[in-house]
């Protein structure tokens, strides 16, 4: 898959789970804890939300681009196991088991922290995933090591999941910077419960495609 088209798929992806349900609820956790401080300090604590989660996302695209350069040769195989594991999640979200898979996924994924005040609350907050945001960040993954499988690069994992950061938690910028953008996001977290339906749906989809792909 072209990058261009892969980081458009990555920024879509984000924003998608940024109103996701727990995603919206850890936002406006961190939203809560930074209103507080004068405006410099709030825009810097967003700022390294922001940044950190990015970074850490790409990270996990390296790690992902490195176990899938191991599979040279068998990039048809990841692409039709990644577009079953994808079919299935799409499955489970329409079938209303997204709460049931959230609660698992919120034991393997980084949990927020509990209470801080200063700017390195911005860090700690970064890393922390949303874990409704788990499958949508598994599809990138999976396109990575499937990318990578085929003879793609490391910067193609980095890059892609470094913009899936940057659209997961850039709309803060917003939110804490204008009073229009923290109402918009407690407009979001009242519809949000709607959400798992869209990402069941975008999951299928995807899982048609690499299937697809699978068998080109």
């Amino acid at each position: 898959m072209e990058l261009l088209p892969s980081l458009a798929l990555a920024f879509g992806l984000g924003l998608l789970a940024f109103v996701e349900p727990c995603s919206v609820g850890s936002h406006l956790l961190f939203l809560k804890y930074v209103e507080q401080g004068p405006a410099p300090r709030r825009a810097m604590q967003t700022t390294l939300f922001t940044l950190t989660r990015a970074g850490f996302m790409a990270s996990l695209g390296v790690l992902a681009a490195l176990i899938g350069s191991r599979f040279t040769g068998l990039q048809q195989a990841l692409w039709a196991a990644l577009g079953t594991l994808y079919v299935v999640l799409g499955l489970i979200y329409l079938g209303g088991g997204a709460a049931w898979l959230i609660r698992r996924l919120n034991r393997v994924l980084p949990g927020a922290p509990g209470a801080a005040g200063s700017i390195g609350l911005g860090v700690l907050f970064g890393l922390n995933i949303p874990a409704c945001a788990g499958p949508l960040l598994a599809v990138l993954l999976g396109n990575t090591a499937a990318q990578a499988a085929g003879g793609g690069g490391v910067a193609f994992g980095a890059s892609t999941l470094f913009v899936f950061g940057l659209a997961l938690s850039s709309p803060l910028v917003l939110a804490v910077a204008t009073p229009l953008g923290r109402r918009s996001l407690e407009r979001i977290a009242r519809i949000s419960a709607r959400m798992p339906r869209w990402t069941g749906a975008a999951l299928v989809v995807l899982g048609g495609w690499s299937l697809w792909l699978a068998m080109a």
